[in-house]
C-alpha cells in the first residue's frame, strides 16, 4: 500500500521561501506520476505542479516561475520548492501519487502553508 508523508510546511512572510517534501513508500516510485495540489478554506483542491515518472513537469499558471517540482528517485521523494511566496499561496498542500499503468491515485495527509506578515 502506497503511503505518502508530506513535510516542510509552515508560516512564512510574503516574499519568503519554503520547500515541501513528500516521502513515498510501499511501491515502485518510478511507476508513479507525482503531483502537488493545494486547497484553501472554502475552495476546491487544485493542481499546483506535476512531474511524470520520466521527469516532465507542468505547473498551474499562477506558480510558474516561482515554484519548482522535482523528484529524487533514489530517495523516493518529491519536492516542491516555493519562492516569492504570496498570501494567496496559503493553503493545505497535498502530495498525490498516480500509478501510470492504471491511474490509481493516493493522497498524503497534507501540510499547511501560511504566507502572512
Amino acid at each position: 500500500q502506497v503511503q505518502l508523508v508530506e513535510s516542510g510546511g509552515g508560516l512564512v512572510q510574503p516574499g519568503g521561501s519554503l520547500r515541501l517534501s513528500c516521502a513515498f513508500s510501499g511501491s515502485i516510485f518510478s511507476m508513479y506520476d507525482m503531483s502537488w495540489y493545494r486547497q484553501a478554506p472554502g475552495k476546491q483542491r487544485d493542481l499546483v505542479a506535476r512531474i511524470t515518472g520520466g521527469g516532465r513537469t507542468n505547473y498551474t499558471d499562477s506558480v510558474k516561475g516561482r515554484f519548482t517540482i522535482s523528484r529524487d528517485n533514489a530517495k523516493n521523494t518529491v519536492y516542491l520548492q516555493m519562492i516569492s511566496l504570496k498570501p494567496e499561496d496559503s493553503a493545505v498542500y497535498y502530495c498525490n501519487a498516480k500509478r501510470i499503468i492504471d491511474l490509481v491515485s493516493r493522497w498524503g495527509q497534507g501540510t499547511q502553508v501560511t504566507v502572512s506578515s
